[in-house]
């Protein structure tokens, strides 16, 4: 492209007027005089535009980038945006609790703060089931030198089975000490020989150990695929996440169902004549080491505890190795005030020991040392401070012969027990010696009630009541907004005033696409937004805010989707709500996203926070002077249609609204066993890992009131299109399954007379037609 010197002159004008509005007059000062001279260079020779070739510069056109955050040193890492707003939340709920800990001083004031973390863990818990019989069945014994195994399965809860080895030594002389072995994420459980050398050195001290599968391990998987013998999910890791989250969808932390089995099977350990039903013990490694902590913090039965590389400080996770999988946290645990440290204080002054390595690379030594500093604090108050410690050893993630020297002799002091606590070389079993059931897996030799199933029975209550008060539609609505705006932690709390920030500009034919940035929620973040403007001095245009899961740049390329709105007269605000496009997330946690299991610690979701960022949006749209403030839409594609729906029903300002791609309810997704919302394919991995698998998609709690029906009930009477619906699989939704979920949103807008502004299409052909009809009056 050529330009004349005039022409060249206004193009650098009008760009470097940005650069000094956007990043200062000082720091450009040189580069203003040069620039003063070459503006008045026409001036001092007051010569016309030459047409020869000599006189003539010719330009590169420049390539567009649509990243807003370009050359931007406040928001330099967008990546971060997600955890670091997270993270501050949570520093400020630790905050908070750290001020109610500091004042406690006497055994009286510790003895209160049980009592409140007590409650507090039965609130979050729930009731456990009513216990049922065990009908234990032991199904082969091996006999070894110096003891002997016995496989068992017992059933926690009716129709639920749980495998496990019992080690008995022989020749007892009276009732020995029993501990609880739930160790670690191994897939193959405590059959790995590493346990067997620990489980069986406990034995040959005296000690009657009782090791069970945890559920998704061992012979417990709970998604077992008889094609592939093999959890259909990928490894234990990953089948904890896949079930965890259909749990904290009906409110229930997957938590509770590893406790349970534990308590069980204690329930099993004292119906043995060979028990001393008062020294019971729990220990556990990894994992295991956060199920054994809460185990011993709900069972008054446990006398000594060894939770093994876990129980740290819930601020030094979340700042470091991140939230991980949902077993290991509790349903807006952190926003009640409880943390990791609660389950040790609360069990003050039983013995417990913490073992843990310096470079641990699933989790935060500095959380380890600060949980044990805490609670020692109660232990001292009780007069036992030397019932709590700590044993740390050099190396990774790992029970070093160090960590496992001071663990047998912390059970044989307490559980007063003689004798050497060195290691010895022992008769270990080899795996298939440790195979309880006859086909390798409960699910194929027992069937029986998986944790899906059980959840299931839970989400049908819930449904039901749903169902129930949806007989009321006024009074029904106005509930569901009242607790969705509690329960997904949605937040509209505006900044500080900052006004929003231009970074750049793009003509293009008939309109100008300006890279802008509002202030996200508490200033913690910025909202970056594509803003496209037809040319001309029109006021009073109406306005489309533009989400896509793929990120705003999607759609915006010269001749695409949003061209076409912007021609026919739209100003589209095309924005990245926190943790898409220019937001996502960095790949800086082992974890692909910690981020739904943070928001979920700290009383939020992901999808509340995107919808507050929508309203910002609309809000910023409001305040434009070429902006109808009545005349304003919004279309969300895929991931973000939650959000979206969240906020409509939130904010009456957004008039009309379109759904491209979105999941029908999460109904559909607690009913089914298998889904794959929130699931992602790993290219070129095995049945092992397949797929990671996250939260951010979900609510935690939100089944106890609402679903996504009621939501789009509360939109009404505005007009709405849901295109292109999408059930648990993210498959198209059958009619039936249409007909069933929308049954309830359908019948609001016949209730507000206004059926015809309901709109179910099986493919979205036009969108701007669909935007049309949505501003049509």
């Amino acid at each position: 492209m050529i330009y004349s010197g005039m022409q060249l002159k206004n193009i650098i004008c009008d760009n470097f007027t940005g650069i000094i509005r956007n990043k200062g007059f000082a720091k450009y000062a040189y580069s203003f005089l040069s620039l003063y001279f070459f503006l008045n260079i026409e001036a001092l020779y007051a010569q016309p535009v030459s047409s020869n070739k000599a006189d003539i510069i010719t330009v590169k056109q420049e390539k567009e980038n649509l990243n807003v955050f370009q050359d931007w040193i406040a928001w330099s890492n967008p990546g971060g945006m997600v955890m670091n707003h997270l993270t501050k939340q949570a520093v400020d709920l630790y905050k908070k609790r750290r001020n109610q800990i500091v004042k406690i001083k006497t055994k009286d004031d510790w003895r209160k703060r049980q009592q409140v973390v007590k409650g507090k863990l039965k609130e979050i818990f729930g009731a456990f089931p009513e216990k049922s019989a065990l009908n234990p069945e032991i199904t082969g014994i091996v006999q070894k030198d110096g003891y002997r195994i016995e496989k068992i399965i017992f059933e926690p809860m009716s129709g639920y089975y749980e495998t496990g080895c019992l080690y008995i030594p022989d020749n007892l002389n009276g009732k020995a000490p029993a501990i609880l072995n739930v160790m670690g994420h191994d897939q193959a459980s405590f059959r790995e020989e590493y346990y067997q050398v620990i489980i069986t050195n406990l034995v040959k001290k005296g000690m009657i150990v009782f090791a069970i599968d945890p559920l998704g391990q061992g012979e417990h998987v709970q998604y077992y695929d008889t094609t592939l013998n093999f959890s259909a999910a990928g490894y234990s890791v990953n089948e904890h996440i896949y079930m965890g989250n259909i749990c904290f969808l009906t409110g229930t932390s997957s938590a509770k169902y590893f406790i349970w089995d534990g308590i069980r099977a204690i329930d099993y350990l004292l119906t043995r004549k060979e028990v001393d039903v008062g020294r019971i013990g729990v220990t556990g490694f990894s994992g295991g080491g956060t199920v054994s902590a809460y185990i011993a913090a709900v069972d008054k039965r446990v006398k000594v505890a060894i939770p093994c590389s876990w129980s740290i400080e819930n601020r030094s996770l979340i700042e470091t190795k991140g939230v991980q999988d949902p077993e290991s946290m509790l349903v807006h645990g952190l926003a009640k005030g409880i943390t990791f440290e609660d389950l040790l204080e609360v069990r003050s002054p039983k013995p417990t020991l913490l073992t843990f390595t310096y470079r641990d690379e699933y989790l935060s030594f500095q959380g380890a040392k600060n949980a044990f500093v805490e609670a020692k604090k109660a232990y001292k108050a009780f007069g036992r401070a030397d019932h709590l410690q700590m044993v740390v050893d050099e190396g990774k993630h790992a029970m070093t012969p160090k960590i496992r020297l001071a663990m047998y002799a912390f059970f044989q002091k307490h559980f007063g027990l003689q004798g050497n606590p060195a290691e010895e070389k022992t008769d270990l079993p080899s795996k298939k010696e440790l195979t309880v059931t006859p086909t390798g897996q409960i699910t194929t030799y027992k069937g029986g009630k998986m944790i899906f199933d059980f959840n299931k029975t839970e989400s049908e209550k819930l449904i039901n009541n749903i169902n129930g008060s949806r007989k009321n539609i006024i009074e029904h609505l106005e509930n569901v907004k009242k607790e969705a705006k509690k329960i997904s932690g949605y937040n509209i709390s505006l900044s500080s005033g900052e006004q929003p920030v231009m970074n750049g500009r793009y003509k293009r034919d008939g309109y100008s696409v300006e890279l802008m940035a509002i202030t996200g929620e508490q200033g913690n973040y910025a909202i970056p937004i594509l803003l496209f403007i037809p040319d001309g001095n029109r006021k009073n245009h109406p306005a489309i805010v533009y989400l896509h899961s793929k990120g705003k740049t999607t759609g915006a390329e010269t001749g695409g989707e949003i061209e076409k709105l912007v021609k026919q007269g739209y100003i589209v605000a095309a924005a990245d709500v926190l943790g898409f496009g220019e937001t996502t997330q960095n790949p800086g946690s082992r974890y692909k996203s910690p981020d739904g299991y943070t928001a979920t610690l700290i009383g939020r979701s992901m999808v509340g926070i995107r919808a507050g960022d929508i309203v910002r949006v609309v809000s910023y749209l409001k305040n434009r002077n070429d902006v109808d403030p009545s005349k304003i839409g919004a279309v969300a594609y895929n991931d973000i249609c939650p959000a979206l729906i969240h906020a409509a029903a939130f904010d009456s300002s957004i008039i009309n609204v379109t759904l491209i791609g979105s999941l029908i309810s999460y109904q559909s997704v607690v009913m089914n066993k298998l889904y794959k919302v929130g699931v992602t394919k790993i290219v070129g991995n095995d049945y092992w890992h397949p797929v990671d698998i996250d939260f951010s998609w979900g609510i935690a709690s939100v089944l106890t009131a609402y679903d996504l029906p009621d939501m789009i009930g509360s939109i009404a009477p505005r007009k709405i299109i849901l295109a292109e619906l999408k059930d648990h699989l993210l498959e198209p939704a059958s009619p039936k399954l249409i007909k069933k979920e929308l049954e309830f949103p359908r019948s609001v807008y016949s209730f507000k007379k206004l059926p015809e502004n309901f709109k179910v299409l099986e493919k979205m052909e036009s969108l701007s037609s669909a935007i049309d009809w949505g501003f049509k009056k």
